[in-house]
């Protein structure tokens, strides 16, 4: 059986591709599908580690300089004749590459988008964001900040 992919727009998988990217295997192998539910999983690109270039701006916006590299897997999966799901995570675990490239065909899948961005996408986003909040709330308290007095002449 052939499904047909969902209509969404970028924006909507950007946010779940950087869901998926910034979850722990663990966090994904908790909601992986039975293998009797998948239509047959092609690996059209098996997951590979590579090296990207990492790039900073002093002050955030001055000219931009080389910051050093970091290790990336991307994967590409495909569910039977159906969507191509994709995946890039910062690291050298395969595996969870692999399941974020499942899940991301998933989503595109009508049969299974609702379900799961209720029961995954959703839960992870909440929780990445509270952990940003505690990790902001934690730097600001140790923040200093600086002031310069001009002194006059008398």
């Amino acid at each position: 059986m052939t499904t047909v992919p969902l209509k969404r727009d970028n924006a909507a998988r950007q946010t779940w591709l950087a869901v998926l990217a910034r979850a722990s295997l663990a966090e994904l192998q908790a909601q992986t599908p039975d293998a009797h539910d998948l239509q047959a999983l092609q690996s059209v690109r098996p997951p590979e580690v590579g090296m990207v270039m990492l790039r900073g701006r002093v002050g955030g916006t001055g000219n931009p300089f080389n910051l050093g590299e970091a290790s990336v897997v991307r994967c590409a999966v495909r569910l039977g004749d159906g969507p191509l799901g994709v995946s890039y995570a910062l690291g050298r675990d395969k595996r969870r590459a692999e399941l974020a490239a499942l899940f991301d065909a998933l989503l595109q899948d009508p049969l299974h988008h609702d379900d799961l961005q209720r029961e995954l996408i959703a839960p992870l986003a909440q929780a990445q964001a509270q952990a940003r909040a505690q990790k902001q709330h934690d730097v600001a308290g140790s923040k200093v900040e600086f002031f310069t007095f001009v002194r006059g002449e008398a």
